[in-house]
């Protein structure tokens, strides 16, 4: 498998440190605009490859010493596991951006009861760690759940089924069959996810900011393509500047 190899800088070690490194710096200065991404793709398409290259990209453009880092659905179910955690990560946010939090799950969650605690502590998880800033959020409807965030630029990864196939069979060893059924089944686990507990559809098109077809576009052209939105949208500037809008 490639995993360990291409995704060498997503890990939980590194989830740890940024949050870690996030609280200890609450007492500093930030600057106004915290950029965070969210990465919506279709199984196959080179979701966690495009974003661990697009960490690489983004380094050079973190005002503070925490650096960009990935959150992937496993990452963050890791964060989720510590529940103490999870309610200081919350405790950092000011009193204002706890309710926006709390109207917008009401709105997106409320819409289609009853939702199990897992989705709301995850939405809430998801929601916090983009207020924070300088993360990669992939999956999980971090798309939709951030939507009302002004720092979130949403991202989405597409291919042709046949290509996808290909790319599931080398980075997992699987046959064809296995490969394709591996395929049919995330897909069908994500629209409905997004579906059942948001009330949206993961291929509509106006949810995010850019899409990008992997199979004319290589992973890492895709990843230097985003980082160059990213910079040129939130005006970023490396060696920690963030110019004023």
């Amino acid at each position: 498998m490639i995993d360990s190899v291409m995704w060498k800088n997503i890990n939980l070690e590194r989830c740890f440190s940024y949050i870690n490194c996030q609280m200890a710096s609450g007492a500093r200065r930030e600057p106004a605009v915290k950029p965070a991404i969210t990465i919506s793709r279709m199984s196959g398409s080179g979701g966690r490859t495009v974003a661990s290259k697009l960490v690489e990209y983004l380094q050079d453009y973190t005002p503070i010493d925490c650096p960009w880092t990935v959150f992937d659905r496993k990452l963050i179910e890791k964060v989720l596991e510590d529940h103490h955690l999870s309610k200081r990560i919350a405790e950092m946010l000011p009193e204002d951006h706890k309710s926006l939090l709390s109207d917008t799950l009401e709105e997106l969650l409320g819409l289609h009861p009853p939702i199990s605690d897992i989705v709301k502590q995850t939405a809430e998880t998801i929601w916090n760690l983009a207020e924070m800033g300088y993360v990669i959020l992939v999956g999980r409807g971090a798309h939709v759940i951030t939507q009302k965030l002004p720092n979130v630029f949403h991202v989405r990864l597409v291919g042709s089924l046949e290509r996808r196939i290909e790319r599931v069979q080398e980075a997992y060893e699987m046959n064809r069959i296995e490969a394709r059924e591996f395929i049919h089944k995330q897909e069908t686990g994500k629209r409905r996810y997004l579906k059942e507990h948001f009330g949206k559809d993961i291929d509509d098109p106006l949810l995010y900011h850019l899409i990008l077809n992997t199979d004319l576009i290589s992973y890492e052209d895709s990843a230097r393509l985003i980082a160059r939105t990213v910079i040129h949208r939130f005006q970023l500037e490396p060696c920690g500047k963030i110019v004023a809008a």
